[in-house]
């Protein structure tokens, strides 16, 4: 078989949390995402094999989103669709794992991606509330009822963001943001260096505005249908390092460096991809955006989970057979500034190529003219399930514009994982 083909892609625009999309639930988002995805590429709905979707708060309303979004982009019922979650690399796994049924002859064409509403994660209540309305549900009569609710005490209405629970490793305790920090002390990275970092991220997104938008569809707000959304929200023309530095630590609040401003941004969106085999392709008269050259995901600490690119980016050039001067243009997912800036000083480390025997070549400076040049996760934002989608589409548009041939890229994972990917021209 030969190399496994994306064909196109198609992204919702990338809206801060509890805005524009915040009543739009996360299969609304992902089916108009597909079905937009259809309309460009011309394909026939009834071509599709499988719909993979990467999602981490699976919605309680729409188990398996992945079909549901199937379903209301209209490919038909007899189609496969399945949802899959690596947590932030969950759009990266759903591609992943449409290369290998591909590969296994079990599907031809997959549509693949990712999607989150973290606007709809909803608040929960704890196990001892959850008892009294089971009880209340199963009640007899209305003195037994009374009794219960007269049982209640305001401890029983205090809820527990999901959000929160989710972004908690439960192996270390840390959420993400802590992990942040631990990251920021260990490799000395100062609160100067994150906040530039995140002030270059926006003027690159506020600069690439017009090129974001060859990958972005228009998206009208239901349920009136009266307002249409064009572009991101996230970057921001205004930002400063001034109004950055104003800002107070945020999982810290008295000896860190980490902040909002200089964190990724909670959001919504989605992604679409069209992968299938090169033969497919050509067969069909599609110019394929490029091919997936080798990809792999790699375990690190919990606590250090922000440190996944800079062990999977090694790894998976000695999968391809490349080293790191060969690659034209590099994605890494900005959860942190600290955790970016952190790997970039692992990778650029000799002792730690040969504590892990990597590869001469595979480890070294990036170029940071090559890094994320239309900005990243902490100017457009980061819904977590779409992201590694969302990566790879980017990565393409760019490497188009460019005739670049080699294109990497890489996202740290919550839980001590991180995932990369090398795609080609």
């Amino acid at each position: 078989m030969g190399r496994i083909a994306i064909v196109e892609g198609v992204r919702t625009p990338f809206v801060k949390s509890w805005t524009l999309f915040e009543d739009v639930p996360a299969q609304r988002l992902g089916s108009v995402c597909v079905r937009e995805l259809l309309e460009k590429t011309h394909l026939n709905p009834d071509s599709v094999d499988e719909v993979i979707i990467g999602t981490v708060a699976q919605p309680v309303e729409a188990s398996n989103i992945a079909r549901v979004i199937s379903l209301y982009a209209g490919i038909p019922k007899q189609k496969r669709a399945y949802t899959i979650s690596r947590n932030c690399a969950s759009g990266l796994e759903s591609v992943t794992s449409a290369l290998e049924k591909i590969k296994c002859g079990v599907d031809r064409i997959v549509i693949a991606g990712g999607t989150e509403s973290m606007s709809n994660i909803p608040l929960m209540f704890g196990r001892e509330t959850s008892k009294i309305f089971m009880k209340l549900n199963k009640a007899k009569n209305l003195a037994e009822k009374l009794k219960l609710f007269l049982g209640l005490r305001p401890r029983h209405f205090k809820p527990v963001p999901g959000l929160i629970l989710g972004l908690t490793d439960p192996v270390c305790g840390l959420n993400m943001g802590q992990t942040a920090e631990v990251l920021a002390k260990e490799f000395g990275v100062t609160r100067r260096e994150q906040d530039e970092f995140a002030l270059m991220s926006h003027q690159r997104a506020v600069e690439s505005r017009p090129k974001l938008q060859e990958e972005i569809m228009p998206f009208i707000i239901p349920s009136k249908f009266d307002r249409m959304v064009e572009h991101d929200n996230g970057p921001r023309e205004n930002m400063n390092l001034e109004s950055l530095g104003k800002l107070k630590p945020f999982f810290e609040r008295h000896t860190g460096t980490v902040t909002v401003g200089n964190s990724c941004q909670v959001t919504d969106g989605a992604c679409a991809l069209l992968v299938m085999e090169e033969e497919k392709a050509r067969q069909m008269g599609y110019q394929p955006l490029g091919y997936i050259r080798a990809y792999c995901y790699v375990g690190v600490e919990p606590d250090k989970m922000g440190l996944g690119p800079a062990y999977a980016i090694p790894t998976v050039l000695e999968m391809a057979g490349l080293n790191l001067k060969e690659i034209n243009l590099i994605e890494i997912n900005e959860a942190f500034a600290a955790q970016v800036l952190a790997c970039l000083k692992l990778l650029s480390s000799k002792k730690f190529a040969e504590e892990n025997i990597f590869s001469p070549g595979t480890v070294g400076e990036i170029d940071p003219n090559r890094l994320n040049v239309n900005g990243g996760a902490i100017a457009l934002g980061h819904p977590v399930g779409t992201s590694g989608s969302r990566l790879i589409l980017t990565l393409l548009k760019e490497m188009k514009r460019r005739e670049a041939q080699f294109g990497l890229a890489s996202l740290c994972v919550g839980g001590g994982q991180g995932g990369a990917i090398i795609l080609e021209r």
